[in-house]
C-alpha cells in the first residue's frame, strides 16, 4: 500500500518556542509506523505539543502521544488539539487506565527488583518528609516576625479535635493496659514471692514507655488519617490551589495550626495516659493482688523517680511533630481523585505508626546507654 507524503505525520519545532512541537498530517492507524518513527526522532528538549494542525486523528494517534508524554515525563494536559478532536482525546484519556495490569512476576530477580523499588520509594518519602519539615520550620520562624500569619482560631479548633475528643479513648486504653501489665507481672512475680514489685513494673513501664507510645499510636491512626483526609479533600476540590491564587500560604493556613495543636495536646494526653495507667495497676493491686491502696501508693511514692517521667514526656513532642508532618504532607500529595485520598490516608497511618515505633526503640536504646 502506498503512503502519500502529503498526509505523512510530520513534526516541526515552533520558531518562537523551540521546546514546542507542531504536528501535521494524518495521525491515524494507517500511519502507525510513521507516527512511531516521528516521535522517536523528536528532540529531547520538547516541553509541549501543538496538535491543532493535525488533519486527522484517531485512537492510535492519541495513544501514541500519551505514551510519548509518559516516556518524556511531559504533562499530557498541556498538549493542545483541534476542537474537532478534543472529544476523542477526552474519551481515550478516560479509558486509557482501564487496561488489565500485568501479571505479577515471581522469582529471585523479580523479588529483588520489587525490593529495590520499595527502598527507592521509601528513601524518596523520607527526603520529602525532611524537606517538608525544613519548609515548615522556616515558615514557623517567619511567623514570629509576622504574627499576623498565626491562626489562633484554627489552632484552638484542632486542639479540641485532636486532644479533648481523644481523652476518653486514651484514658480507657491506658487504664486497661495498666491492668493487663499488672496481671502479667503478678503471674511471674508470684512464683518468687515478689508480688509487691508489680508497683515498680507498672509505674516505670507507663512513665517511660506505654503511656507515650499508646498515645502516639492512637493519634497516628486517628489524627494523621484525619489530617490527610481533610487536606487531601481540599486538594481534590482545588481549594489549596485557590488558597495559593489568593496569595496565601497553605503551610500557614493548613499545616502550622495542626502541628501546633498536636505539639500542645500530645504531651497532655500522654500525662493523662500515665495517670490512668497507674490507676489501672492500682485497681488490680487492690482487688486481685491483696495490695491495699495506701500500701500501693506508699510503695509507688518510694520507688518512683522523676527521670522516668521526664523520659516519657521528652518523647511526646517528637512524636507529635512526626505525626503532624506525615499527615499534612500526605494530604498535600493527593493527586485529586478519591482513590488517591484513600491511598494517601492509608500511607500516612502506616508511616506514622511505623516511624513512631522505630523512634521509640531508638529512644529506649539511647536512654539505656546513657544510663538515664
Amino acid at each position: 500500500m502506498t503512503v502519500s507524503n502529503a498526509h505523512t505525520p510530520q513534526i516541526a519545532t515552533d520558531g518562537p518556542a523551540p521546546s514546542r512541537l507542531r504536528l501535521s498530517g494524518r495521525w491515524t492507524l494507517e500511519y502507525a509506523t510513521q507516527i512511531g518513527e516521528a516521535l522517536t526522532a523528536a528532540p529531547r528538549e520538547v516541553g509541549t505539543i501543538d496538535a491543532t494542525t493535525v488533519e486527522r486523528l484517531d485512537s492510535v494517534g492519541v495513544l501514541q502521544l500519551m505514551r510519548f508524554a509518559r516516556r518524556r515525563d511531559l504533562d499530557f494536559n498541556t498538549f493542545t488539539f483541534h476542537d474537532n478532536h478534543r472529544a476523542l482525546v477526552s474519551a481515550i484519556e478516560d479509558v486509557a487506565d482501564d487496561r488489565p495490569k500485568k501479571k505479577r512476576e515471581y522469582g529471585v530477580g523479580a523479588a529483588l527488583a520489587r525490593l529495590g523499588h520499595a527502598v527507592t520509594d521509601n528513601w524518596k518519602e523520607f527526603l520529602a518528609l525532611l524537606a517538608f519539615f525544613g519548609e515548615t520550620l522556616v515558615k514557623l520562624l517567619r511567623m514570629f516576625k509576622e504574627p499576623g500569619r498565626f491562626r489562633p482560631t484554627a489552632t484552638v479548633h484542632h486542639m479540641e479535635q485532636v486532644g479533648l475528643d481523644a481523652v476518653p479513648l486514651i484514658a480507657l486504653l491506658c487504664y486497661l493496659v495498666g491492668a493487663v501489665v499488672a496481671f502479667l507481672g503478678a503471674t511471674v512475680l508470684r512464683d518468687f514471692g515478689a508480688v509487691i514489685f508489680v508497683v515498680e513494673l507498672v509505674s516505670i513501664s507507663f512513665l517511660r514507655e506505654f503511656a507515650v507510645l499508646l498515645t502516639a499510636i492512637v493519634l497516628a491512626g486517628r489524627t494523621a488519617s484525619a489530617f490527610t483526609a481533610q487536606i487531601g479533600a481540599m486538594v481534590s476540590r482545588e481549594e489549596v490551589d485557590a488558597i495559593r491564587t489568593l496569595g496565601m500560604d497553605p503551610i500557614d493556613l493548613l499545616v502550622i495550626p495542626r502541628m501546633l495543636a498536636l505539639l500542645v495536646m500530645l504531651p497532655l494526653l500522654t500525662f493523662i495516659g500515665m495517670i490512668f495507667g497507674l490507676i489501672g495497676g492500682l485497681t488490680v493491686g487492690a482487688y486481685s493482688l491483696d495490695i491495699p491502696p495506701p500500701q500501693y501508693l506508699a510503695r509507688m511514692h518510694e520507688t518512683m523517680e522523676l527521670r522516668h517521667f521526664l523520659v516519657g514526656m521528652a518523647k511526646a513532642p517528637v512524636f507529635a511533630l512526626l505525626i503532624s508532618l506525615i499527615g499534612c504532607l500526605e494530604g498535600l500529595q493527593v493527586q485529586g481523585t478519591a482513590q488517591s485520598v484513600g491511598e494517601r490516608t492509608t500511607s500516612s497511618v502506616v508511616q506514622a505508626i511505623s516511624l513512631v515505633i522505630v523512634l521509640d526503640a531508638f529512644f529506649a536504646i539511647w536512654f539505656m546507654e546513657m544510663g538515664f
